[in-house]
């Protein structure tokens, strides 16, 4: 019997900026996951709501994905606190039909009662810097719902550029949430990250 990832509660930690840790999925934050995909502000532009039973499956999953690759949807955690707000991460797209396979996206997604603090800017700039720097990866994209205002101006401040050749309609997104289906693509390559950085 394989043991469950889930159940360890000693964290590995990712990265930490000046507020966050960005780590593995604990046990003790079951219940903040399960908000986050149940609440309907923060899954305001997806087309489904998880039950519980579905938001324990794919938190698990997460770790999982964190265990075998090194990447994944990192829980997000305040450190004055401990407590867990969301994730924020660097993970395969798999989305074979949209990107080549080695495509690696950002994305996050936080409880509500922690917007508007600059939480996500600041995880996922460090992230790209990690992601640049210790994972060699050549290139990291985002994207979202056109409509979706809040996540496109993140993708700015963090320094992605809007990719509008490879905007595209989300396969998985069904023919009942027309709305939802177009997506608009925004990307960094390591070239274009390297040239912005400020010379120390």
């Amino acid at each position: 019997m394989t043991s469950n990832p889930i159940h360890r509660e000693m964290p590995t930690i990712i990265l930490e900026t000046e507020r966050l840790r960005l780590r593995n999925w604990l046990a003790s934050d079951r219940d903040l996951f399960r908000e986050i995909n149940s609440d309907p502000k923060v899954m305001e532009f997806f087309p489904f709501r998880r039950t519980h039973a579905e938001a324990d499956a794919m938190m698990e999953k997460l770790n999982g994905i964190i265990t075998g690759t090194g990447l994944g949807f990192y829980a997000l955690e305040l450190k004055e606190t401990g407590e867990p707000m969301g994730f924020c991460g660097l993970s395969l797209a798999n989305m074979p039909d949209i990107f080549p396979p080695e495509t690696v996206e950002i994305g996050w997604r936080l409880a509500t009662r922690f917007w508007g603090n600059g939480y996500v800017t600041e995880a996922a700039s460090a992230l790209i810097g990690w992601g640049f720097e210790k994972a060699a990866l050549e290139e990291i994209v985002s994207f979202a719902v056109a409509g979706n205002r809040r996540s496109t101006a993140v993708m700015e401040r963090i320094g992605l550029k809007r990719d509008a050749g490879r905007d595209f309609d989300h396969p998985r997104v069904p023919d009942t949430h027309p709305h939802l289906k177009g997506h608009v693509v925004y990307a960094l390559s390591r070239e274009e990250w390297e040239a912005g950085r400020t010379p120390a």
